[in-house]
C-alpha cells in the first residue's frame, strides 16, 4: 500500500471543514474510506449523490440539518459537488454544532471552491490530491526501484489504478477508459458544454505542444474555435485537474516573454493516452517533453511546500525549462534526458544574481523531487 501524502488524521480539526480535491479516480474516496476505517471518532459518511441528503443539506433547514447530524463527531461527504449551496450547509454545521468535524471530498475544484469560498472562509482548510507523486512513491519503492520504473511513469503516468496494474495492457485499458469516461465529466457538465470532440481537439493539440509556448490564436484555428472559448476551456481543464498552466518569469528584464504560456498535463499518461503513443521510450522522439512533463508537475505535487513555478525565456531564444520560486529565493532548472553541460543564459544570470542553477537528468532527477512530508 503507498503511503498518501495527505494525512487526515494530522489535518482535521473541531469545527472546521477540510477540503480534499482532486481529478476522478486519483484515491479520493480510497483515501477517506482508509481514514475512516482508523478513527475513533463516530462518525457518518454520505455521498453527493444521494438525492435526499441533496434536498435537505441545500434547504439550510438548521433544525433538520441538526437532526442530520445530531450523535456524530465526524461527517464525511464523497463528491460534495453534488450537492448545491453545499457550503451554506458546511457553514451551519460547524457554526451551530460544538465540536464537530468534517470532511468532504470533490473532483471539481472550480464548481465546489465557488460554492464553499465565501461561506466558508476561515473555516477550511485545503488539499489537493494528485496521481501518485515520487515522494510517496519513495515510501514503497528505494531509490533503484523507483529509476527501473521511470519509463513507465514516463509512458503511463501515475495514475493509482495504472501504478498498481500489472500488465502494459491493463495500464492501457485503464488510461484509455480515464480519458473516455472521467476526464472531461466535470468540466462538460459544469459549463453545459456541448462540443466534446472541440475539447478533445484542444487536447490533443496541447499534447504535441508540452514544453513549447502556446499561442491561443494558433489553438483557436487549430480546433476551430475563437480564441475567448479556447481560453475558457483552457481554465476550464486546469480548475478540472487535467492540464496546468504555466507562466513566463519576469522581474526586471525588458525582453523576457511574458505574453505567452506553456501547458503542461497533470499525468503523463493522460497526455500519452489522448494521441494513443503508448511505445516504448526508444521507440520515440518526444522523451525530452515527456520527461519535462513530468518533473514538472510532480514537482508541483506537494502540497506542503509552497512556491511559485514559472518558465523564462527572451526574444533571443534563450530559456530555461523551470523557475522555482521559494522564499524569496530563485531556482532554475533545465531538464535533459541525458547527462550533459548546460551553462545558463548569461542574461539571466547577470539579471538575477542571487539565483541557482542546476540540469536535472535521469541520473539526478529523484533529488530534485523528492521531499519529506510534514
Amino acid at each position: 500500500m503507498i503511503q498518501r501524502e495527505v494525512n487526515l488524521e494530522n489535518n482535521i480539526q473541531k469545527n472546521k471543514v477540510l477540503i480534499i480535491y482532486g481529478a476522478r479516480r486519483v484515491g479520493k474516496t480510497t483515501l477517506l474510506n482508509d481514514f475512516l476505517k482508523t478513527t475513533k471518532l463516530k462518525y457518518k459518511l454520505d455521498n453527493g449523490d444521494n438525492i435526499r441528503l441533496q434536498e435537505l443539506l441545500q434547504s439550510q433547514d438548521f433544525s433538520r440539518i441538526k437532526e442530520y447530524v445530531e450523535g456524530y463527531e465526524l461527517i464525511a461527504l464523497d463528491e460534495a459537488q453534488q450537492i448545491p449551496n453545499i457550503g451554506m450547509a458546511l457553514k451551519i454545521i460547524v457554526d451551530q454544532v460544538k465540536d464537530i468535524h468534517v470532511i468532504v471530498t470533490g473532483s471539481s475544484s472550480f464548481d465546489l471552491s465557488q460554492k464553499v469560498g465565501e461561506p466558508l472562509t476561515g473555516r477550511k482548510k485545503t488539499f489537493i490530491l494528485h496521481p501518485f507523486s515520487q515522494s510517496e512513491m519513495k515510501m514503497q519503492y528505494n531509490t533503484y526501484e523507483l529509476k527501473e520504473k521511470l519509463d513507465s511513469f514516463l509512458i503511463f503516468g501515475s495514475y493509482p489504478d495504472v501504478v498498481l496494474a500489472k500488465t502494459k495492457k491493463e495500464k492501457i485499458d485503464i488510461l484509455n477508459e480515464l480519458v473516455d469516461s472521467y476526464l472531461l465529466k466535470d468540466v462538460l457538465t459544469l459549463d453545459n458544454i456541448k462540443f466534446s470532440k472541440k475539447l478533445l481537439d484542444l487536447l490533443k493539440s496541447l499534447a504535441f505542444q508540452v514544453g513549447n509556448l502556446v499561442s491561443l490564436n494558433e489553438l483557436s484555428q487549430q480546433v476551430g474555435l475563437d480564441v475567448k472559448t479556447v481560453d475558457r476551456y483552457l481554465d476550464l481543464l486546469e480548475k478540472g485537474f487535467v492540464i496546468k498552466r504555466v507562466g513566463g518569469f519576469s522581474r526586471n528584464l525588458r525582453n523576457e516573454i511574458t505574453n505567452k504560456s506553456k501547458y503542461y498535463f497533470l499525468d503523463n499518461g493522460i497526455r500519452n493516452a489522448l494521441i494513443s503513443q503508448f511505445n516504448s521510450l526508444d521507440k520515440r522522439d518526444d522523451i525530452g517533453a515527456l520527461f519535462e512533463n513530468f518533473l514538472i508537475m510532480d514537482k508541483m505535487k506537494n502540497n506542503n511546500v509552497v512556491s511559485n513555478y514559472y518558465f523564462w525565456r527572451n526574444y533571443e531564444g534563450k530559456e530555461i525549462d523551470l523557475i522555482e520560486e521559494k522564499e524569496g529565493s530563485l531556482y532554475a532548472y533545465e531538464f535533459k534526458w541525458n547527462k550533459s553541460r548546460v551553462e545558463p543564459p548569461k542574461n539571466f544570470i547577470n539579471g538575477y544574481k542571487n539565483s541557482k542553477f542546476k540540469v536535472i537528468n535521469k541520473d539526478n532527477y529523484l533529488d530534485f523531487l523528492i521531499t519529506s512530508f510534514t
